[in-house]
C-alpha cells in the first residue's frame, strides 16, 4: 500500500508540488486569522440573575430572594451546573449552560423563568435582572473623577458630587460607544434626601410612619391633563409635582389636625444624605469615585 502511494507521487510530481503549495498557502491563511491572546478567555456559557436588595440579612435573601430563582432555573434545557451566592445587599444566581448553547438563546430560557420567579418573590424587597454579556477579562478600563476649583455656589466638590457626576453626565454618555457592555460606578456616596420623623410628633398629630410614606410618595408625580383648544390653537395641560428639592418634600402636606394643616418639617427632619455602603474606591493612595 505504502510502496503505490509512492510509485503514484513519483509519477505524478507536478500534482505533488501543487497540492504542497495549496496546503502551505492555506496554513498562512488561516495562521493570520488565528486568534492570539496573551491570556485566553475560557469562560464558561454563563448568565448571571443580579437582584439588589435593601433591609434584608444574608439568611433571609437567601431563604427569599435567591432560593427561589434557583428553584424557577431548574430543568432548563442545556444547564450544566446552576450556582448562587448571598451576601448583605445582593443575591447572584449563575446558570451555567454547556458551551454549544447559544449565549441569546440561554438569556431567552432564562429570561422566560425568571418572569414566572418573580411572582413568588416579596414585594418591595427588590427586582431581579439579567446581568451582562461579559466574562472575567472584560474589564478594560478604569479611571477616576476628579474636579479642579469650586464649584459655581463657591463650595468645594465632594465625594457625593463627584459621584452625581459619574452616574448623570460621564455614565450616560460612554453607555453609547459601541461594544461596550456595562459601566460600574465605584466610591464615592450616592445622593440621597433623607425624611427623619420623630416619633413623638407623630404620635402628637395622630400620625403613623406609613403615612408620610404614604404621603411623600403621592406628591411625587407629575400628571397630564389632556389638552384645550382656543382659538385655532392647541394647549397642553399638565401639573408638575415632582420633589426637586428639600423644601419640596418639607412642604408635603401629611393632614390637618383641628382644622391646621401638618407637613413634613411639622412631624420630621428633612436633609441631603447619602446611601449606605460596604465598599469604596482608592485612587493615587485617597478615596475616589
Amino acid at each position: 500500500m505504502i510502496a503505490k502511494i509512492l510509485q503514484f507521487a513519483v509519477q505524478q510530481r507536478l500534482l505533488m508540488v501543487l497540492l504542497a503549495i495549496g496546503l502551505a498557502a492555506l496554513g498562512i491563511w488561516n495562521f493570520s486569522r488565528l486568534p492570539i491572546d496573551a491570556v485566553p478567555d475560557v469562560t464558561n456559557m454563563q448568565v448571571q440573575i443580579n437582584t439588589a436588595v435593601t433591609g434584608l440579612a444574608p439568611v433571609e435573601i437567601e431563604k427569599q430572594i435567591t432560593a427561589p430563582i434557583e428553584w424557577a432555573m431548574q430543568g432548563i434545557p442545556g444547564v450544566e451546573q446552576i450556582r448562587s451566592v448571598s451576601f448583605y445587599g445582593v443575591s447572584q444566581v449563575t446558570v451555567i449552560f454547556h458551551d454549544n448553547v447559544d449565549i441569546y438563546r440561554a438569556r431567552q430560557l432564562v429570561s422566560e423563568r425568571l418572569a414566572e420567579a418573580k411572582e413568588s418573590l416579596p414585594e418591595n424587597v427588590g427586582t431581579p435582572f439579567l446581568g451582562p454579556i461579559w466574562t472575567g477579562l472584560g474589564e478594560i478600563y478604569f479611571w477616576s473623577v476628579d474636579a479642579v476649583g469650586p464649584k459655581p455656589d463657591g463650595t468645594p466638590y465632594t465625594d457625593m458630587d463627584l459621584r452625581t457626576i459619574q452616574d448623570w453626565i460621564i455614565k450616560p454618555q460612554l453607555r453609547s460607544v459601541p461594544g461596550l457592555t456595562e459601566i460600574n460606578s465605584i466610591g464615592g456616596y450616592e445622593k440621597q434626601y433623607h425624611v427623619t420623623p420623630d416619633p413623638m410628633k407623630l404620635i402628637a398629630y395622630h400620625l403613623t410612619f406609613r403615612d408620610v410614606l404614604e404621603a411623600l410618595a403621592a406628591n411625587n408625580a407629575n400628571v397630564g391633563g389632556g389638552y384645550i383648544e382656543h382659538a385655532g390653537e392647541q394647549y397642553t395641560i399638565r401639573a408638575t409635582g415632582r420633589i426637586q428639592s428639600i423644601e419640596d418634600i418639607s412642604n408635603v402636606k401629611l393632614g390637618t389636625h383641628d382644622g391646621v394643616p401638618i407637613y413634613v418639617k411639622d412631624v420630621a427632619q428633612v436633609a441631603l444624605g447619602k446611601e449606605l455602603r460596604t465598599g469604596t474606591g482608592t485612587a493615587n493612595g485617597r478615596e475616589a469615585v
